[in-house]
């Protein structure tokens, strides 16, 4: 499908694979698409400025990297900065189309509904996207598709005048003239006010006034306040909504002046709020900010899980702003048909941005040819195939599979072939697709499964999918690095114990600790001890907020979708099975911290053994994140964050590096040496991988009972 993109301050119109829906989301096949004038071209310019300028503006990515490349070295972090530059960005926020096709949790939208969608990274400027049910309404009969597409600025400009409370015959002031603005003039005229506006642009003042603006004023008049006030009778405006979009501190405290005592500003666009306090003080005035489109915007629970406010408690919530949008403009109480001044096929997409950023459109609607069929496979012409090689199929490609498994694939090109991706969002499958110049992209794993010519399959979706798509792999016949966590419940664990008793196909999970060179030399002495060990492991995970996926059903929680990475350094130095696990957590004074990421669990083995792990999110960035100690023998091992290595009354060799080593690159390299031999032993024994997974389980249980008990 064609999808439009900003890349190094370019508009660029390419082909990437159609997208396919889980059970909660829709299909669209668009029909037209609004573009944003303000947010979009500011988007353009900004991903267009030099690097200097960047770092200027953002001293804070200074730190961030400088940081980067103290813990992954100047290669890595450099190499991440040049893929951010050149990496392209879907844009788009607005759209109108018909439902191909709907997932199986969908209630209230089938095939074949008219629907307007809004939202960043899901109204995208596309031939076809996904859409969750409370970021999509249904559009009236009596609406065209195209005056519909406006539906994310017309929600945006009900959000500010809702905001504002305007009570009839009040005077409000907007501040900006452009698709907003003029959308906000309309629907402050519904409300029974007498509105005034600015702006930079004269034949914008003019547009306004035809459609219902009682007085207009030119932005750059330096009497501005003295005409706003002049024109309220000496007192100023009731309110002022800005938006308009600015660096500069002018605007707001210009819009304090022109507001009268104990008055309302609104602000809507991106403006500097450094304001004169003096002035806002004696007039005691109320600043409100207005979040896009509603109430529900930016909370995932209600835009990407469906829940919904309670009706008598948010009357208006951004879904139900959207509707109400698209009712007034199906009764013509508003009109965005009159502010649409130009329509673009999508390859002129780059045309229609230009004419935007030379201000000669206000509001531009991209179309797109009806009744596609979605293609979810982009084949690349250059692909050369190594059948020598081992042929790996990567589903899942999220920011750790990106930044660790693929640069180090390529790093061992002599042994793997990354011969296709598969990626949720197409651009994603297809950027990397052609930055690793794989054989095709895709947005559906299947094709993967089913392809002979793939040797191995790299899973690294979600935490929920690993053991689902581990099964399904393993049933194709298909070798298996499964990244961890092995599953998040019992029943996915045991689906996947069932699969691997089925058929004998080399199988192993990204617990990579295990072969950090660091813990490869601790092993050489813990092989050869004569008693027991006691193992202490500190892990300062650091805090993720509750709303974070890694806490919910999606992540499993931290305990099984990290701790089982020190489950498994425990099984691996132990080489033994458990008899005993004991778990205990803290009880949090506040919701900002959870039982299941500040815990304790000690497991005991049938070798003696004893082994604790503190996993705490209570700490700080500044400390380690991960330090063990291991006695036995008269000896103790320090290992400090997988950078320092220190025996003591052992002669091991100290090991101290400026960069970490966690064992991600050779954990391929075995199981490249492993698959090309074709040997029979797995890289990680499978009944160490399942222990690992089951005391993660038995930990979660201890601790939940421990939060509620019976």
């Amino acid at each position: 499908m064609k999808q439009v993109f900003i890349r190094k301050g370019k508009i660029v119109v390419e082909e990437v694979p159609a997208p396919v829906i889980s059970e909660d989301e829709m299909l669209v096949e668009v029909y037209y698409s609004c573009i944003s004038a303000g947010t979009e071209i500011a988007n353009v310019d900004a991903s267009g400025r030099p690097l200097i300028k960047k770092v200027i503006e953002k001293p804070q990515d200074v730190k961030r990297t400088i940081e980067n490349v103290r813990k992954e070295g100047l290669i890595h972090t450099i190499g991440k900065v040049v893929n951010k530059i050149e990496a392209r960005h879907a844009t788009g926020y607005s759209a109108s189309g018909i439902i191909v096709d709907v997932g199986s949790n969908i209630k209230n939208f089938k095939s074949g509904d008219r629907v307007a969608s809004s939202g960043i990274g899901a109204a995208n400027h596309s031939e076809f996207i996904v859409v969750r049910e409370n970021l999509a309404v249904k559009v009236p009969g009596s609406l065209s598709l195209k005056e519909a597409s406006t539906v994310a600025p017309g929600s945006i400009a009900m959000q500010g005048v809702r905001r504002c409370s305007p009570g009839i015959g009040e005077v409000v002031l907007v501040i900006g003239l452009g698709i907003i603005g003029q959308l906000t003039v309309q629907l402050l005229k519904l409300s029974g006010c007498f509105v005034m506006g600015t702006d930079i642009d004269k034949e914008r003042i003019n547009r306004a006034v035809k459609i219902g603006l009682d007085k207009g004023f030119d932005a750059e008049d330096p009497n501005i306040v003295e005409e706003v006030t002049r024109n309220t009778n000496g007192y100023g405006a009731d309110s002022v909504i800005i938006t308009a979009s600015s660096k500069d501190s002018d605007i707001i405290n210009k819009a304090i002046k022109m507001t009268r005592k104990k008055g309302r500003i609104v602000i809507v666009g991106n403006v500097n709020l450094i304001m004169d306090r003096d002035d806002f003080y004696e007039k005691e005035l109320d600043l409100l900010m207005s979040t896009s489109y509603g109430p529900g915007r930016y909370d995932d629970k209600y835009e990407k899980k469906g829940f919904d406010y309670p009706y008598a408690y948010v009357r208006w919530t951004e879904n139900r702003n959207m509707l109400e949008y698209l009712n007034l403009l199906s009764k013509g109480k508003i009109n965005a048909g009159v502010l649409i001044d130009d329509t673009y096929t999508i390859d002129n997409a780059p045309a229609a941005y230009d004419m935007l950023k030379a201000k000669k459109s206000l509001i531009i609607v991209l179309e797109y040819k009806k009744d596609k069929r979605p293609k979810n496979k982009i084949i690349l012409k250059n692909y050369k195939p190594e059948h020598e090689k081992i042929n790996v199929g990567i589903i899942g490609a999220g920011g750790f599979i990106k930044g660790v498994h693929l640069p180090n694939l390529k790093k061992i090109d002599h042994i793997f072939k990354i011969n296709a991706i598969c990626s949720k969002t197409g651009s994603n499958a297809d950027s990397l697709a052609r930055q690793y110049n794989t054989k095709y992209s895709t947005t559906d794993y299947k094709l993967l499964l089913n392809d002979k010519d793939i040797d191995l399959i790299l899973i690294g979706t979600r935490h929920n999918l690993h053991s689902k798509l581990a099964v399904e792999a393993i049933n194709a016949g298909k070798a298996v690095f499964l990244e961890k966590p092995m599953a998040v419940d019992e029943k996915g664990l045991k689906n996947l114990i069932g699969a691997l008793e089925k058929k004998e196909l080399p199988f192993t999970v990204g617990f990579n600790r295990r072969f950090s060179p660091f813990i490869e030399e601790i092993k050489l002495f813990t092989n050869r001890r004569v008693n027991p060990m006691i193992i202490s492991y500190r892990m300062n995970a650091g805090f993720l907020p509750r709303e974070h996926w890694v806490h919910n059903e999606e992540g499993g929680g931290r305990n099984i979708g990290e701790a089982c990475h020190i489950y498994d350094l425990f099984n691996f130095f132990t080489n033994s099975k458990t008899n005993f696990i004991s778990a205990a957590s803290i009880n949090p004074a506040t919701d900002q911290y959870g039982y299941n990421d500040n815990f304790i669990a000690t497991i005991g083995y049938e070798d003696g053994s004893i082994c604790n792990l503190i996993y705490t999110a209570l700490g700080t960035e500044y400390a380690p994140k991960e330090q063990m100690e291991i006695y036995f023998d008269n000896k103790v091992i320090s290992l400090n964050d997988y950078k320092e290595l220190s025996f003591f009354g052992a002669r091991g060799k100290n090991i101290k590096s400026k960069m970490q080593n966690k064992g991600q690159f050779e954990e391929l390299l075995k199981l490249g040496s492993s698959l090309k031999e074709k040997g029979t032993d797995q890289v990680i024994p499978i009944w160490q991988l399942i222990q690992a997974t089951e005391i993660s389980f038995e930990v979660e249980r201890q601790l939940k009972k421990l939060k509620s008990p019976e």
